[in-house]
């Protein structure tokens, strides 16, 4: 983790849709389960963190956010 992700967002569920924001100029949507384990998931194709609510802290923590 020597990167901070260059977005993040925290979420309430722990399946998640990521196209990349941006209309035309993102990604195919894509759908991504977050590791219940770990609290997040990042995606592939943009390297957004997606962080499950219940484990923000100690997982923005561990990424420097």
């Amino acid at each position: 983790m020597s990167n901070p992700p260059p977005e993040h967002e925290i979420v309430n569920v722990w399946r998640v849709a990521c196209d990349g924001g941006e209309g035309a100029l993102g990604h195919p949507r894509v759908y991504l389960s977050l590791n219940r384990e770990t609290g997040y998931v990042i995606c592939n194709y943009c390297d957004k963190l997606h962080v499950h609510e219940s484990r923000s802290e100690e997982v923005l923590k561990a990424f420097g956010l």
